[in-house]
């Protein structure tokens, strides 16, 4: 029978969930959602780095699905659950772009990646190639929320599905990157996360509030 295998479907609807929750993420202003979204993108990311692994008997992709789901499935959206219950942060306020623009925009982000991806994806050789124009979305969708986002939990939340978005594009483009790379950045994402708690409690001791206009009031002494 010809057609697309029953496997490539799969992973095809995977990446389609993987984009709209990324679409999901960019419209939402709760924040204890924002990070059950990016636990289920991290969800989507575990089952098609498994599935693929399945596939091509990458042995690597095994490990990499074991990492994906101890940090980004669990170990992360824990640690940003419990930094929001000891800042008592729920709720983003007004976004610096209204939300029908920012939708707007980001249905034009995902014409530009596809657009984008299109001659890079005629040069792979994956069987998953034709993905990478949703990789290269959900990353530019991801910087969109950071940028359209007051508060610093928020941003850290775009930071990390941006992070999702790079390591679905490695797996589109070249199944994935070599081992000591993707536990490089396991580890610089793990640190980086630990620094942001302490700045978000430095933060909040400062302005009592997470909101990053705070900032603007701050003067250089002359």
């Amino acid at each position: 029978m010809n057609g697309i295998p029953f496997d490539l479907q799969i992973l095809n609807v995977l990446a389609a969930l993987f984009l709209l929750l990324s679409f999901s993420m960019l419209a939402q202003r709760r924040i204890v959602t924002l990070v059950n979204l990016l636990a289920i993108q991290g969800l989507i990311l575990f089952i098609a780095t498994v599935l693929l692994a399945w596939r091509t008997g990458e042995t690597h992709l095994y490990l990499s699905a074991a990492l994906t789901l101890g940090l980004k499935v669990i170990g992360l959206p824990w640690l940003l659950h419990q930094l929001i219950r000891k800042l008592d942060v729920y709720w983003d306020t007004e976004p610096l772009i209204n939300p029908s623009a920012t939708m707007l925009i980001g249905l034009l982000i995902v014409i530009f990646a596809f657009g984008l991806a299109q001659p890079i994806s005629a040069l792979a050789s994956t069987a998953t190639r034709n993905t990478l124009g949703i990789a290269i979305a959900v990353i530019l969708l991801a910087f969109l929320t950071m940028i359209t986002r007051r508060k610093a939990m928020s941003q850290v939340v775009g930071f990390l599905s941006m992070e999702n978005g790079l390591f679905f594009g490695a797996m589109s483009a070249t199944y994935g990157m070599p081992m000591v790379v993707e536990l490089g950045v396991a580890l610089d994402v793990l640190v980086a996360m630990l620094v942001l708690g302490v700045f978000f409690f430095q933060i909040r001791e400062q302005f009592d509030s997470l909101d990053l206009r705070h900032f603007e009031t701050l003067k250089e002494d002359e």
